[in-house]
């Protein structure tokens, strides 16, 4: 904990039984109170060259620092009419009101501190914020509530997507210090909060070395750069006749894909019964050479269309569609009713290959790097099955190439383990900055004393994002599904 941060001297019941114990000169409200209207933002139409307007989505909320990225806006036609009390200005509060999904629920609440002349989407309301009130006290608010969910009994699920009751969210009642407590509240947070921050972008930074080294590691290992059993060069190269491969080890053979694997040999028949029940890996569970959860149970009469390939041990599933190249995973546990989407190839290794060297193989920059260099299309660029099989590739004697496997394998477990580390450390400094956000604003810890003695200094964020991993969409937002009055009561 940090040091010199107590309770306060006196404290008094709320009348709220989620919140408890507030300090005695702390003030109940509603939390609407706090702003002046929640006005429905406006999708608009396609930009015409005469109303166009920069608009935010929820796609451009920065979720770790609870602020709007500008770097991507939208732009949309928006015409004079639907402009009125809808243009964002500098300290608004912007309320997602439609969105979520199974690990997010909609409500997140971001600061607007730009000087852009912008509008927000139909899934979001502006919140401009009352008098008496600091904007960043109520972004760190917002974000405590939404981390204790508070949100959650106000959301309405309909198909497929969280709406927010707005007017339920904003009539609850939390506790309010005075304006000037307020700040001194968000110079300490900010005073820490920059300083996780650099500590979590210390980590990710040399979690981004750590993965470039292992990179360089398979790549010189596979391609024969050095001769692992030895740690130096082979003693004769050739030249492979493939540009993007160049020289290999004289002794090593070079042959199609296709011929030293099988590629999406198991799949299951339209006469699967119904009823048969199978563990399904989708394109967004795979990252390089790990699934990020646990696959969904399905049953085949329930299943989409595109849950087809079957896999075994000793498989390797790479995802043959650009979006998602680094979704490599070699299939060494319990494969038992396991089955993947169609934007993988499952590669079955064949007679020349040893099963964990085609996963090495395959996590290569040089080979993932051509799969995106010969795949083809727009929205989500593919490569076609025959040409990803054409692609010629350096073959080791088996012997050499057990001996690969071993050495990657011993290199790069404790490799692993030090990523590992890293990533657990950020999880604890983030669940610390939202434990202590929630402590503050909520009057369990009083911040004052440490506040007045924290050292002049600018308020830089860092240069760069802490990054989250959030998949945006790639498609316009469609129209709100919900009323679109354009100011809710408060």
């Amino acid at each position: 904990m940090i040091n010199g941060i107590k309770q306060y001297p006196a404290y008094k019941y709320s009348g709220v039984p989620w919140l408890g114990e507030v300090p005695e000169h702390w003030e109940v409200r509603r939390l609407g109170a706090s702003v002046r209207a929640c006005i429905n933002g406006v999708w608009g139409s396609d930009p015409d060259g005469y109303y166009d307007l920069p608009c935010v989505r929820v796609a451009d909320f920065d979720r770790y620092r609870r602020r709007v990225r500008m770097t991507r806006l939208t732009t949309r036609s928006i015409v004079p009419n639907d402009r009125v009390r809808r243009l964002l200005c500098p300290g608004d509060l912007l309320l997602e009101k439609s969105g979520g999904g199974d690990q997010q629920t909609v409500d997140m609440v971001v600061l607007d501190d730009h000087q852009v002349r912008a509008v927000c989407s139909n899934f979001i309301a502006r919140m401009p914020v009352s008098e008496g009130y600091d904007s960043s006290y109520l972004n760190y608010l917002h974000a405590a509530l939404y981390a204790l969910k508070l949100n959650v009994r106000s959301i309405k699920q309909t198909t497929g997507i969280q709406n927010l009751d707005s007017k339920a969210y904003l009539s609850e009642p939390v506790a309010f210090p005075p304006l000037p407590e307020q700040i001194t509240i968000v110079r300490f947070l900010d005073y820490f909060d920059r300083r996780i921050q650099r500590l979590i972008l210390a980590r990710q930074k040399r979690i981004k070395l750590l993965e470039e080294y292992k990179q360089a590691l398979i790549h010189q290992a596979v391609t024969g750069q050095i001769d692992v059993r030895t740690g130096k060069p082979y003693q004769a190269y050739k030249d492979s006749g493939v540009e993007w491969l160049g020289k290999v080890p004289e002794h090593w053979g070079l042959k199609p894909l296709k011929r030293c694997v099988l590629i999406n040999a198991s799949v299951l028949p339209d006469t699967t019964p119904a009823n048969y029940e199978f563990r399904y890996i989708d394109i967004g569970m795979v990252g390089t050479g790990f699934l990020t959860g646990e696959p969904h149970r399905l049953r085949f009469g329930n299943a989409p269309s595109r849950a087809r390939r079957v896999l075994h041990v000793g498989d390797t599933i790479i995802s043959t569609v650009r979006t998602y190249l680094k979704a490599i995973y070699y299939v060494d546990g319990d494969a038992e009713a396991l089955v993947c989407s169609t934007g993988f190839a499952v590669l079955t290794p064949g007679s020349c290959t040893k099963p964990k060297y085609v996963s090495y193989l395959l996590q290569s920059n040089i080979f993932t790097d051509r799969v995106t260099a010969e795949s083809v299309g727009t929205a989500y660029p593919a490569i076609a099955e025959g040409r990803f099989g054409s692609f010629h590739v350096p073959i080791p004697l088996l012997t050499e190439q057990s001996a690969i496997v071993e050495y990657l394998d011993a290199q790069t477990a404790t490799l692993h383990a030090a990523i590992d580390a890293d990533k657990k450390a950020i999880e604890l400094l983030k669940e610390f900055r939202t434990t202590l956000i929630a402590e503050v604003v909520t009057g369990k810890l009083d911040v004052r004393d440490v506040a007045a003695q924290l050292p002049e200094e600018e308020a830089e964020m860092a240069t760069e994002p802490v990054e989250e991993e959030i998949l945006e969409a790639a498609e316009p937002e469609p129209a709100y599904n919900e009323k679109t009055d354009e100011e809710d009561e408060l």
